[in-house]
């Protein structure tokens, strides 16, 4: 039995030794490489705050989160301002059109110049500490009252930098600044996509919201359909059933692909649409925490945002073709569109709120998991890649 304390057991895994229980929980992970049992979690994966540690920086921390769609940084000088495990970032998109992706803390006294969650328009970000601004580029405009210091040179200071990208419409954002491009992993899901015309497609309504559960509690719950007949029994299980057989795709560690039978074709107007397409929910999932649902010519996206161990920020919207807006109550197709997502979302929140609270019993344990869930084993494979991978063997983020 381990005497240390729970600091001590973190600072272990901040330096790279992690503890009995976090080897033993990379130990299990490992066999999901190896054998791929069919059977989910030990309990403490969601609890362990040592896990959690190594998670912010091996996954988190070089990882491309989806953080937006291009409709909410559609106009220049908007930004958008998130918090990935503990990190706060800061989307911007200048004058000229160029996306920027930075630390939002300010290089003099560690003030945020934005909290988290905020959104909006500016010409320049002022840290409301001592008054530093900043560009919308990350580079310092004016420091108050620092000509004396013959140290500081303005030259020097700027915001630090993250990779940004945009896919398709979705702006995603890695910590690592010398990440690998995002759209090259994802080359398959493209050409699943193209009958969408994914960036064509407008941005109806959107929702950010705080669950109280682990991050994977979300995600592994958003790789299946299985849950479909208990959490949404008068919603989604009318259209697409909990019982039926989930064809999945795995295109790399990054990358998976979900096919979903609908119980009867979608109507399509707008998009060229195959009948399979017509005929199946296509989900796609870009690890760690991104999903998008094309369901006929809806497009619902997803991006579960760990904040603390036990808090994951839902960011989400819905897209439709910008064709089907023309002529139309825009009000009142948002409000149908974020009541019936809200539904969903308070559905999955209920009950995924409640298995984090039992998480913690003495009782819980690993369960055999249903051959409706191959999903869940992807995902479980392609955490076992990201976590069991040392810090210099990581190529650039992918």
């Amino acid at each position: 039995m381990s005497t240390g304390t729970s600091t001590d057991r973190t600072a272990d895994a901040r330096a790279g030794s992690p503890s009995a229980e976090v080897a033993e929980l990379l130990d299990v992970l490992r066999g999901y490489l190896d054998l791929a049992p069919q059977l989910s979690l030990p309990p403490r994966a969601f609890t362990s705050p040592e896990l959690y540690e190594l998670e912010r920086t091996r996954v988190f921390g070089r990882s491309w989160v989806l953080v937006a769609h291009r409709d909410e940084l559609a106009e220049p000088n908007s930004y958008v301002s998130v918090d990935i495990a503990g990190e706060q970032i800061l989307v911007t998109r200048d004058a000229d059109g160029a996306l920027h992706g930075m630390s939002p803390i300010c290089r003099h006294r560690m003030m945020p110049l934005v909290e988290p969650g905020a959104t909006g328009r500016a010409d320049s970000f002022t840290c409301p500490y001592h008054l530093w601004r900043y560009g919308l580029d990350g580079r310092l405009i004016g420091a108050t009252h620092m000509r004396r210091n013959p140290d500081f040179d303005p030259k020097d200071c700027r915001l630090p930098a993250f990779a940004v990208e945009e896919w398709h419409g979705f702006v995603y954002v890695n910590l690592d600044a010398a990440a690998a491009p995002l759209a090259p992993e994802l080359k398959r899901i493209s050409g699943d996509l193209t009958n969408y015309r994914l960036d064509e497609m407008a941005q109806l309504g959107s929702w950010s919201e705080e669950w109280a559960c682990n991050w994977k509690v979300a995600v592994e719950n958003a790789h299946e359909n299985y849950h479909v007949m208990g959490f949404h029994p008068e919603t989604l299980q009318q259209s697409t059933p909990g019982g039926s057989d989930t064809d999945v795709r795995v295109d790399s560690p990054w990358a998976l692909r979900l096919l979903v039978p609908f119980t009867e074709p979608q109507e399509a107007y707008a998009l060229p649409l195959t009948d399979t397409e017509k005929a199946h929910l296509y989900g796609i999932f870009v690890f760690p925490a991104a999903s998008l649902a094309a369901a006929g010519e809806m497009v619902i996206w997803l991006s579960l945002i760990p904040q603390t161990i036990d808090r994951t920020l839902v960011r989400g919207g819905i897209l439709v073709p910008r064709a089907a807006l023309e002529g139309a109550d825009l009000d009142e197709m948002r409000r149908q569109a974020e009541t019936y997502a809200g539904m969903i979302n308070s559905e999955d929140r209920n009950g995924l709120e409640a298995v984090q609270r039992a998480v913690g019993s003495r009782f819980a344990a690993r369960g055999h998991l249903s051959p409706k869930e191959p999903g869940v084993v992807a995902f479980y494979q392609n955490l076992a890649r990201a976590l069991l991978r040392a810090d210099d063997d990581w190529p650039g983020g992918l």
